[in-house]
């Protein structure tokens, strides 16, 4: 035996060490004793996989993170590019995108893992429709399909599958190819989010019933996005894309929800957590002399202890977060920035904003495209209430929605709702109107609020669900993937025109043309003015 082979087998990890390294930072594990019984025979074979929607962003790091620890603790991993998945799920990636969209995440994950030191050739990629579309595959889903009840086929989807009125057949499919999957990926186990959990048990039970083994589900916790609810694709504001200028970095993570002394839904904390710390094994908080200067955390327990009493600044966390990031990001942008590369985004998530001449407006037309995903709709917290010095029928609210500075916003609701009920309550706003003096002072947002149809006049605030934190993102169902307008034009009207179809339901739901408003967590309701309207 050379020296050379003598020192590696004497720094492979045991099947305890590897045990720890394949479930350090996991929220959950299903079959343990079998993982451990694995290990001490041979190495685990993992896959990982994502559907080929929306552009990835910096949350795609955290199983990027996993996935370096799982090919340190001598894993078999697969990634696998979800292409049919993409389009299965109420079709987020149209047909004739597909293709685009998955080389695009083929360029980008591989990015990512060389930015994190992840040797690929150690890797296995495949394509969804590399083999879910041979003769024995369709076979099986049909097999599956005939045993599968529609209740725990929509169950299972329930976290992952865009929900919408009247879902598509296609949606009740999904569960059942990610269950496939395993099998014909030849794995023991499957890593994932623990937005997966109903998937993957739902694998569990059914696998079997097909005569094929069970297998281990992995689960990461959903980490917070910048607003404080789970970094999505489709809520701008909760995530820093992978191809984001240095300057817009900055600008997202100012905004970003850090409150003193606050670890609960910290996103900027968890990315340290999941990603920063696995990474790199300490974190360096940068600050000035004057603060004590840089200070070297080598366990994320002590920096987050630091942070809960106040030793450590939400602007210096942000700041260091910063820098750390871009030096993730930075080879990623470089790649990113050849020709090649470039017309590859740009023909897989082309600008909306951009018609083709053939759709743009004629003189009897609509001028453009009126859709609610252009109002900047936000859950803020009343931070204060003060009656308007010159109007007696106006309050003056300080709102917080989620930016380094609350927002000062007129409301006429002195004789519908008291002070006291406004005081530290969530409210719904509407962000990007222009803002306008009222009796002299500017107001920065629209409180949005259900009215009654008859007289008396009666008006209650909207509700956004409970658990919701200011900034969040509320959007009106099957439109979560449109970005506001920055500024509303007045002369345009887009938000009066919207606002005509505003309704409660029956049940005091908010809608636009029977559609929800929904957050992350939920209905956006109002106590008791059912069939109301909305302004």
């Amino acid at each position: 035996m050379q020296p050379g082979e003598a020192a590696a087998m004497e720094a492979a990890p045991g099947p305890q060490e590897k045990y720890h390294l394949i479930t350090r930072n996991l929220q959950e594990v299903l079959g343990e004793d079998k993982l451990m019984a694995i290990l001490k025979e041979r190495e685990l074979k993992i896959y990982w996989g994502t559907a080929t929607t929306g552009k990835p962003h910096v949350a795609y790091f955290v199983p990027m993170s996993k996935i370096a620890d799982f090919l340190k603790a001598g894993c078999e991993v697969t990634i696998l590019f979800a292409d049919l998945h993409a389009y299965l799920d109420n079709m987020k990636a149209p047909w004739e995108l597909l293709e685009l969209r998955t080389r695009y995440y083929e360029n980008v994950i591989k990015a990512m893992l060389e930015s994190i030191g992840v040797p690929l050739e150690k890797l296995k990629f495949v394509r969804g429709t590399d083999y879910q579309l041979s003769r024995e595959y369709t076979l099986d889903v049909y097999r599956l399909s005939s045993v599968v009840t529609q209740h725990d086929a929509k169950k299972a989807g329930a976290e992952v599958v865009k929900q919408v009125e009247h879902p598509l057949l296609s949606g009740l499919l999904y569960p059942g190819l990610q269950a496939l999957d395993e099998e014909y990926l030849k794995v023991d186990a499957q890593f994932g989010g623990v937005d997966q959990r109903k998937i993957f048990t739902f694998a569990e039970k059914y696998l079997p019933s097909l005569g094929y083994a069970k297998r281990i589900h992995l689960m990461n916790p959903m980490v917070p996005g910048l607003t404080g609810s789970k970094m999505s694709s489709s809520e701008e504001d909760s995530k820093i894309d992978l191809l984001d200028r240095k300057e817009d970095v900055k600008k997202k993570l100012k905004k970003a929800f850090c409150e003193p002394g606050n670890v609960e839904n910290n996103g900027v904390l968890s990315f340290i957590k999941h990603v920063l710390f696995p990474l790199k094994s300490e974190f360096v908080v940068l600050r000035e002399e004057k603060w004590g200067g840089n200070k070297t955390y080598t366990a994320y327990e002590a920096l987050e202890k630091d942070f809960a009493e106040q030793v450590v600044h939400p602007g210096d966390l942000k700041n260091s977060v910063e820098v750390a990031l871009n030096k993730l990001l930075d080879p990623i942008r470089e790649k990113f920035n050849s020709l090649e590369l470039k017309q590859l985004t740009n023909a897989a998530y082309p600008n909306p904003s951009k018609a083709k001449p053939a759709e743009k407006s004629t003189k009897n037309s609509e001028p453009e495209n009126v859709v609610p995903s252009r109002l900047d709709i936000r859950v803020g917290k009343v931070i204060s209430v003060e009656k308007h010095p010159d109007a007696d029928s106006l309050y003056v609210e300080k709102i917080d929605v989620g930016e380094p500075e609350p927002r000062t916003v007129v409301s006429g609701l002195v004789q519908f709702v008291p002070k006291e009920q406004l005081q530290d309550r969530l409210v719904v706003l509407l962000c990007n109107l222009k803002p306008q003096k009222m009796r002299g002072v500017e107001s920065q947002g629209m409180v949005l609020c259900a009215s009654s149809v008859g007289e008396p006049r009666q008006v209650e605030p909207l509700d956004p669900p409970a658990g919701c934190c200011a900034g969040e993102r509320v959007y009106v169902e099957g439109y979560e993937g449109g970005e506001p307008d920055d500024e509303l034009k007045p002369k345009k009207k887009v938000f009066e025109k919207l606002q005509a179809d505003f309704r409660v339901s029956e049940d005091c739901v908010a809608q636009w043309k029977q559609r929800n408003f929904l957050t992350k967590l939920g209905r956006v309701s109002c106590k008791s003015l059912k069939g109301g309207s909305i302004s």
